[in-house]
């Protein structure tokens, strides 16, 4: 018996120990941190500038075609049987059985148009590379804003439950007393239970909801699910005026507008480097080798009779197409209809981006609306419950009358907090559209 109490009070100090550790343990994370940490740690961010990284190795690796090129060359060949040459009766061989070569060969590009239209692509491409990483990162700030306020509005929502538990069980403190004492029937009791078997399990759903969405928190900042993290709820403020609206907004500043205007660009070079390949191309050559020939295999030894020559060239290259079989106007062609497409697919990405504009001030309207009249109808829904419970408690109002008030007000806070989740998606939505995202990290 002793031990087993010894045994006890050992997890007592053990668990008192280990519990203000993971309290303190416990990340306390404002919006703004979770934004830094997830432009620091998401993968998809991470990639993206790896992705910016690889495009500077493409621009070297197109401007090593402009460079010269040096390339150089060994050979070794041994001839078992060696030709001869018969000239006034005798014969001469053509060569010794060891040959050996050394040599080096230099070209430079003088004129290859489509070598000078990749490099401007090459430029491009790392200017795509650093644009899309700009706008991963604005769709991670979206994101993982989003998912913020989801997980702070389903707390809100724990609240709401939480006290309507604690007002249920004061009533079913009543009722039970005054079944005990035959005021009220056995059917009153059961429903409170009802009732209050219905709250805790919208609780332990609520509960499981709110881990579920900080664990998508965590996954999309690219913390590790494991992490405990504490959200402040000052950081779900209430909301009275709207924003200053403006007619149109600049989509000049817009990274997706960027993006396209360089997708325009890349596709315009295409069909550049495509014309190229009517061009003819110039190129400077040279050439140096160094041959030697001996009759064994140690012609290599300064000793040995071996005899060595060197020889070079230098000289132009010059390649003009003549035809092709229609080749290059095919791609040319293709390339029109490329151009085309990213037009029409430009027009439909502008009037989205105006389209999103236009739809997150109407829903920020509607939403601050739906604000304001849920805020006072949870307010009075509040002072009916109140009324309604003093009633019942002086016998003036049923059961039915407080469970259904009790419902009322339920219904009304939570429709108070949805509208509120739902104007901070549409201010995001705002935000982003007048091309500051990134001002909620700042």
């Amino acid at each position: 018996m002793l031990r087993v109490k010894m045994v006890k009070l050992m997890l007592l100090l053990l668990i008192g120990s280990v519990l203000p550790q993971l309290v303190v343990a416990q990340q306390q994370v404002t919006l703004k941190d979770a934004l830094t940490y997830a432009l620091q740690n998401n993968t998809k961010v991470r990639n993206a500038k790896l992705d910016i990284e690889g495009g500077r190795y493409k621009v070297e690796e197109v401007r090593a075609q402009a460079l010269p090129q040096l390339t150089g060359n060994a050979g070794l060949n041994y001839n078992p049987i060696i030709g001869q040459l018969v000239f006034n009766g005798q014969s001469v061989k053509l060569g010794d059985n060891w040959n050996s070569t050394a040599g080096v060969q230099l070209s430079q590009q003088l004129f290859n148009q489509q070598v000078f239209t990749g490099l401007q692509a090459a430029r491009s491409s790392e200017e795509y590379y650093n644009l899309t990483s700009q706008l991963t990162e604005e769709q991670i700030i979206e994101l993982v804003a989003n998912n913020y306020y989801q997980v702070l509005v389903n707390r809100q929502q724990l609240n709401v439950i939480d006290t309507n538990i604690k007002n249920v069980k004061i009533v079913e403190k009543i009722v039970s007393n005054q079944f005990k004492n035959g005021l009220a029937r056995k059917i009153d009791v059961d429903r409170i239970t009802v009732n209050l078997t219905n709250l805790n399990t919208q609780r332990e759903q609520t509960i499981n909801a709110i881990t579920q969405l900080e664990n998508q928190l965590k996954f999309s900042m690219g913390m590790p699910v494991s992490t405990p993290i504490n959200l402040p709820s000052t950081e779900l403020t209430e909301v009275t005026t709207l924003p200053v609206f403006t007619d149109s907004i600049d989509l000049a500043n817009r990274t997706e507008v960027k993006l396209l205007d360089n997708q325009d660009k890349l596709l315009s070079l295409q069909r550049k480097a495509y014309v190229a390949e009517y061009y003819p191309t110039l190129a400077l050559t040279g050439n140096y080798t160094y041959s030697s020939q001996s009759g064994s295999f140690d012609f290599l030894k300064s000793n040995a009779a071996a005899i060595g020559y060197g020889a070079s060239a230098v000289g132009l290259t010059l390649k003009v197409p003549i035809f092709n079989g229609f080749l290059t106007r095919s791609k040319i062609r293709q390339a029109d209809v490329n151009i085309k497409k990213a037009q029409e697919s430009r027009k439909e990405s502008v009037n989205s981006l105006n389209l999103a504009y236009e739809n997150a001030k109407i829903q920020l309207r509607n939403n601050l609306n739906t604000i304001k009249s849920q805020r006072k109808n949870a307010d009075l829904a509040q002072e009916i419950y109140k009324s309604t419970q003093n009633n019942y408690n002086n016998g003036l109002a049923s059961l039915t009358d407080l469970l259904d008030t009790e419902n009322a007000l339920t219904s009304a806070q939570n429709s108070y907090t949805q509208a509120l989740l739902n104007y901070k998606i549409a201010e995001i939505q705002l935000i982003k559209s007048n091309g500051n995202i990134k001002s909620l990290v700042k």
